[in-house]
């Protein structure tokens, strides 16, 4: 049966915003870009898994059967046929997306068994935010009407690659609708250097914010260009902020850590807040970084969710940004997650240690 969905602002009951909705502090620090004169915009590149039902947890996910009859064993990393098999579902989601005013980009094969990634056309944070969410839903949806479940995960299998979110970013000046990256000249400018730095500076203390679950540290920590620095390059996927190859007026910073599974109103907010910050604080990036890259100390990030909130928990920067009462609030929330999780014994713990101590 047909539904409605709507997305809404949460407010208190004296009419002020709501500290702890992650939509109002994304609203918020766009508010502050406009302050200044400033637009930011941003594209979000979702990837996910599609597999067959799994009603047992226990059991590993299994990539489902496609119309010739058989799974998919991966290595299908952009192949133009890497999708027939799926034909029938992929066709839904295109006319949803249609009908829900989801304009696509980029549609590809990812390097997991069964992973794929859709691209939202750049614009406005907040339709973009709007939009990723709702393509997620959508994406859910489908995969229930043929069979099938899409899997948000940042890691849901090992041995393979995790899923990403991750976000592109460029600065217009509201009056002209101009990149502020790149000067009139085609050359960077001082306020791309300034967002860049203030990436770097704040990547560590907002990383609960862009892995916010304990699987998400199972992506990060494997070498699948997942990242888990704040070192930036020149089009390196092994940079946690990437610049990709572009004319000077596409000229933007990616942010590689979020995974799939980040919300998608805070992790813009936060990697927004953070470049604002650098421009604000006018702060001056590391050098950039070639090649195989060797993370210094200063750059790298928590290995785990604990690690991550403790982080987050002394971060002073952090609660001026989005007010205590929010940093508080997550806290708190991902805390009760993280013990339930500890609640469990996983089968690793009964397979290795009961034999082994």
């Amino acid at each position: 049966q047909p539904r409605a969905l709507a997305i809404c602002d949460a407010e208190e009951l004296s009419g002020e915003r709501c500290m702890l909705s992650t939509r109002s502090q994304l609203k918020a620090v766009i508010a502050r870009y406009a302050a200044r004169g400033l637009a930011p915009v941003v594209a979000t590149e979702l990837e996910f898994f599609i597999f067959a039902p799994n009603p047992e947890p226990l059991y590993p996910f299994v990539p489902p059967t496609g119309l010739d009859g058989r799974r998919e064993q991966g290595h299908s990393a952009f192949s133009v046929s890497s999708n027939n098999g799926l034909r029938p579902f992929f066709a839904e989601v295109y006319a949803c997306m249609a009908a829900l005013g989801l304009p696509r980009d980029t549609v590809m094969h990812e390097m997991g068994v069964s992973q794929f990634e859709i691209n939202l056309l750049h614009g406005d944070p907040l339709l973009l935010a709007d939009q990723t969410f709702l393509f997620k839903h959508l994406l859910k949806e489908v995969a229930l009407k043929h069979g099938l479940i899409v899997v948000c995960m940042a890691k849901p299998l090992a041995h393979t690659a995790g899923s990403s979110m991750h976000l592109h970013q460029s600065v217009v000046a509201t009056d002209s609708g101009v990149n502020v990256f790149s000067g009139a000249d085609g050359q960077p400018t001082d306020t791309f250097r300034h967002f860049i730095a203030g990436q770097q500076a704040c990547m560590a203390d907002f990383t609960a914010l862009f892995a916010p679950n304990v699987n998400s540290y199972q992506r990060l920590c494997q070498p699948y260009a997942s990242p888990n620095n704040a070192c930036w390059s020149y089009d390196n996927r092994a940079a946690g902020l990437r610049i990709p190859s572009s004319a000077a007026a596409a000229r933007r910073v990616e942010n590689r850590l979020p995974g799939a599974d980040a919300n998608p109103y805070l992790a813009i907010a936060a990697s927004l807040a953070a470049g604002l910050h650098g421009i604000e604080q006018k702060l001056e990036p590391t050098p950039p970084m070639q090649g195989a890259i060797e993370v210094p100390e200063e750059l790298s990030l928590p290995c785990t969710l604990h690690a991550a909130l403790e982080r987050l928990k002394s971060s002073q920067l952090a609660k001026e940004l989005f007010g205590h009462e929010f940093i508080e609030g997550y806290i708190a929330s991902k805390t009760l997650e993280l013990t339930s999780f500890f609640d469990e014994i996983t089968p690793w713990e009964r397979r290795v240690l009961a034999a082994q101590v």
